[in-house]
């Protein structure tokens, strides 16, 4: 997929804690070339089974295609990000043994990466949380939840394959959700809106106050939210796939990740987090 150190084309502001929760594909063995299942749509140009090396892969773990991923039917490869899952599996767990040198290592390298990817997630909502202000009642619940989360990225491979992640994210799901109650109470719009797992899409929402709205698992696909106030609404999950977010204000938004922004559409006065980085395919 993204073919640089950096994903998608998009310029990141470091500082925040979460450097290492960023994809750094030079230190990868291409693993979400591989280890991930491609299903033919809007987003993949192929059907791709898991454990299959996607046939843009060259024999430098480098993408073939990558500069023209979008023209070739490939645009779900420049939204995806691995949350740095990548470089921790292939340089941290497998110890710089590739797939290929090491094909004894590949059918457990393919079912640690998305287990790591998930807790590498978990790490990015958890990191955010203990900064915020409004939820400093839970931050030592917080930081405890967010060491456990670590402790489960340095279990060796056997272990990481073995583990029971969707137990893990219910639980962090539930603390995460308390911290959004706490910071969007913050949020001066008189009438917080709740549209959690609701579907709004091709929704009408140019220029709408949705400030310290519930937009947990929206489906906001295609909806309008040009000029739209954000800030300090709950993002997490929520599917941004080809939303205009141009001229929107995200500045605060809980819980918004590269991935979700890459998904969109956007320009030059869309506000973003400093955490996140704005797409190359973007508008000027």
């Amino acid at each position: 997929m993204p073919d640089t150190d950096r994903p998608s084309g998009t310029d990141h502001q470091g500082g925040d804690g979460r450097d290492a929760l960023r994809a750094d594909c030079g230190s990868c063995f291409a693993l979400c070339c591989v280890a991930l299942t491609l299903t033919r749509s809007a987003d993949f140009a192929v059907n791709k089974a898991a454990g299959t090396p996607c046939r843009n892969l060259r024999e430098d773990f480098r993408c073939g295609i990558h500069s023209r991923l979008r023209t070739e039917g490939f645009p779900g490869c420049t939204v995806y990000d691995c949350f740095g899952a990548g470089q921790k599996v292939s340089v941290e767990i497998f110890g710089g043994r590739d797939w290929r040198a090491a094909p004894e290592t590949a059918q457990q390298m393919f079912e640690v990466f998305p287990v790591v990817r998930q807790l590498h997630e978990l790490l990015w909502y958890l990191t955010e949380a203990a900064t915020l202000a409004p939820a400093r009642s839970l931050r030592g619940e917080i930081l405890r939840t967010l060491e456990a989360t670590e402790a489960l990225t340095r279990l060796d491979a056997a272990a990481l394959a073995e583990l029971d992640v969707a137990a893990h994210r219910g639980e962090v799901a539930v603390l995460l959700g308390r911290v959004s109650e706490l910071v969007r109470a913050t949020a001066p719009s008189r009438k917080k809106r709740s549209h959690r797992g609701g579907d709004l899409m091709g929704a009408r929402l140019r220029k709408a106050d949705l400030r310290g709205a519930d937009l947990r698992g929206a489906y906001l696909i295609a909806a309008d939210l040009g000029g739209a106030d954000l800030r300090l609404a709950d993002l997490i999950g929520a599917d941004f796939r080809d939303a205009d977010l141009s001229g929107a204000d995200l500045t605060g938004a809980l819980f918004l990740t590269q991935a979700q922004v890459n998904a969109a559409r956007g320009s030059g006065t869309t506000r973003l987090p400093a955490s996140l980085g704005r797409p190359a395919h973007w508008t000027a």
